[in-house]
C-alpha cells in the first residue's frame, strides 16, 4: 500500500481523471497503482462531480466496459470495500460517510459484474461477499436519495445494483435466494424516509433476477402473506408521520411489483398474490 502522502488530493485527482476521459492522458502511462488508490481514498468524496462522474465513471470503464484491471487487483479491492469501506461510519446518523458506504456498493457491483464474466473470484469469496452485503443493507439506517448539493446516496437502490450482480453469479449457493429476498423486503420498512426516486423498482431487479435463476414464487408469496400483518404491528409502535411513510414505501413496491408482472403469464399466480397484497394494505 502507497502511504498516504504519496495519494493524490481531491483536486489533483480530479484533473488527471478529467485528462483521462477526454482523451488527453493515457491509462497506460499513468501511475495506475498510485490513480487507484486515490480513488478509493476519495470514493466516497463530497464532489460529486469527482465522486459519480470521474471515480464512478472510471471504474465504470476499467472495469466493465474495457476490462483493464487484473483479475487480483480486483480481489484485492473487493477486499478493501468489504472490510474497510462498506460499513464505514454506519453507526453515526446521516453522516457523509454514507457517500463512502453507497459508492462503495456500487463499485462492488461492478467487481461481481466482472467476475460474472471472466470467473475469477472463488466461490468461498462470492459467498462472504453475500454475507458483508446483507449485513450491510440490514445495517444501514441512512435512507436518502438525493441529498442537496451533495448529490446523490442513495443506498437501498446502489445495494440493490450490487445483490443483482451477486445473484447472477452461478457461484453462489441458490439456498441463499430466500435470504437474500428476505433481506430486500426488510429494506422496504424503511420508516424514517419515503423512497421517491425509484428504490422500489430498483429492489425488484435482483427480486426478478433471482426469479429466473430458481427462486420459488411461494417465497415472494409467503413474504407479500406477511406485509399486512406487519405494518398492523407497526402502527401501534410509530407515529402517525413515520407509519405513513412505511406505508407509502410498502405500497409503492408492492404497486410497482405488480405493474412488472401484470399481463406475463408466467407470473400470473404471483400476480394474484401481490394483488392480494396490496388490497390488504
Amino acid at each position: 500500500m502507497l502511504k498516504n502522502e504519496t495519494l493524490l488530493k481531491e483536486n489533483d485527482l480530479k484533473e488527471i481523471l478529467r485528462e483521462l476521459n477526454s482523451g488527453v492522458r493515457s491509462w497506460q502511462q499513468e501511475d495506475q497503482t498510485q490513480l487507484i488508490q486515490s480513488m478509493m481514498l476519495h470514493i466516497g468524496s463530497l464532489d460529486s462531480e469527482l465522486r459519480d462522474n470521474l471515480i464512478y465513471g472510471s471504474f465504470y470503464e476499467l472495469i466493465r466496459e474495457k476490462n483493464l484491471l487484473e483479475h487480483s487487483l480486483l480481489t484485492e479491492l473487493l477486499e478493501e470495500c468489504s472490510n474497510n469501506l462498506l460499513c464505514k461510519g454506519i453507526e453515526e446518523k446521516e453522516s457523509d460517510l454514507v457517500f463512502t458506504r453507497t459508492f462503495t456498493s456500487l463499485l462492488i457491483a461492478l467487481i461481481l459484474y466482472r467476475d460474472n464474466e471472466d470467473n475469477f473470484l472463488s466461490e468461498h469469496k462470492i459467498n462472504e461477499c453475500k454475507d458483508r452485503l446483507l449485513a450491510y443493507l440490514s445495517a444501514e439506517t441512512d435512507g436518502r436519495g438525493y441529498v442537496p448539493v451533495k448529490g446523490w446516496a442513495h443506498s437501498v437502490a446502489h445495494m440493490a445494483d450490487a445483490i443483482d450482480e451477486l445473484v447472477k453469479n452461478p457461484k453462489l449457493n441458490k439456498a441463499s435466494y430466500i435470504e437474500v429476498v428476505g433481506t430486500l423486503f426488510n429494506a422496504i420498512l424503511q420508516e424514517d424516509y419515503a423512497f421517491i426516486h425509484n428504490e422500489d423498482e430498483r429492489i425488484l431487479v435482483p427480486i426478478f433476477t433471482m426469479l429466473e435463476h430458481g427462486l420459488e414464487e411461494q417465497d415472494i408469496t409467503k413474504l407479500l402473506q406477511e406485509l399486512p400483518a406487519t405494518l398492523k404491528v407497526k402502527k401501534e409502535q410509530l407515529d402517525v408521520q413515520h407509519h405513513r411513510i412505511l406505508v407509502f414505501n410498502c405500497k409503492s413496491f408492492v404497486k410497482s411489483f405488480y405493474i412488472k408482472t401484470n399481463g406475463k403469464p408466467k407470473y400470473a399466480t404471483l400476480h394474484k398474490s401481490i394483488e392480494a397484497c396490496l388490497n390488504e394494505l
